[in-house]
Order: C-alpha cells, then structure tokens, then sequence
C-alpha cells in the first residue's frame, strides 16, 4: 500500500477572527473544529484575534513558523466591510496563492446566498509548507468551505490533493 493510499491526519489549526464573538459565541470555530476532528485530523491550536492586521498577521506568522501546524483554518473578517482585514493580513504571507479556492468557493456559494458571494473574499495560500484557507465568519460559510477543504486535505483523494506539499 503506497503513502497515497492511506489517509494521513494533520496538525490543523483554527483562528477566529471577530470583534463580537466570545470563544462561548464563536460558532464557526466550533463547527471546523467539528469538522476537522471527524474527518480524523488533529486540532494543533485555537485563537480568537480582533479583526486587526497585525494581530491577525502575529498569530498566523507564528503557526506558519512551528513545523507541526500544516493547515491553518481562518474565519471570519473576509467580507467587504471597513474592519475586515483578514485577507490583507495574510496575503502578503503567502509564499503561492489557491486562486482556485476562492473561485470555487462563491460558486458553490452562490447557489446558498446569491449574488451576495460577490462580497466574500475567501481566499487561500501556502506559506512555509502550511496551507491557509480563509473563510467567511458565518458558520454555514465554513461548512460550505470544508465541504471544498476536506477532499484536499485526505492523500486518498485523486487526481491531486495537499497532502504532499505539506507533509
């Protein structure tokens, strides 16, 4: 049985972003959490940051420097509003960008919210061999985006997946 046969659980860590949920309230860090777990990865940490960029950007550059984080779930602070800085926290980190990610995920969304997908950013990238996915705050956003996510995660998956980039 090859590498590429087996499943091969990550290190996966959760970040919300918001500057009214509580770690009580945070429901869309819950539900990955959720998610990640009963797909059979680990949770590696779990934060909850103000939507500021430098707050945002330390915890990040922190998790892409420790070896055993290789996915990092972001929520929250990717739509159009004046304090959502999530993306332009990140981005500048981004050693590659998954510009497919982000197009797949308005359309898959667009048949749940409408033409209102046009205002998600959720975007991913690679830094230092840790895959970053950013994703709305609402917690039917995150499961629309760990439903694209979670085949990418699993080394069984073909034609491709992440699992070798990061392990």
């Amino acid at each position: 049985m090859s590498a590429s046969d087996t499943f091969v659980p990550l290190d996966i860590s959760v970040l919300t972003v918001s500057d009214t949920r509580t770690r009580e309230t945070d429901t869309s860090g819950e539900a990955l959490v959720q998610l990640l777990g009963g797909a059979g990865h680990t949770l590696a940490a779990r934060e909850l940051v103000p939507d500021d960029i430098y707050q945002i950007r330390a915890v990040i550059s922190r998790w892409i420097a420790e070896p055993e984080i290789q996915v990092i779930l972001i929520t929250g602070g990717t739509g159009f509003a004046g304090r959502d800085s999530t993306v332009e926290a990140v981005t500048p980190l981004f050693d590659k960008t998954v510009d497919g990610f982000g197009e797949l995920f308005r359309q898959v969304s667009f048949d749940e919210i409408g033409t209102s997908t046009i205002q998600s950013r959720a975007t991913a990238g690679l830094a230092n061999r840790t895959l970053m996915f950013c994703l709305p705050g609402s917690t039917g956003a995150c499961k629309t985006g760990w439903g694209i996510i979670e085949s990418q995660l699993d080394a069984r998956h073909k034609p491709c997946n992440f699992v070798g980039q990061l392990v």
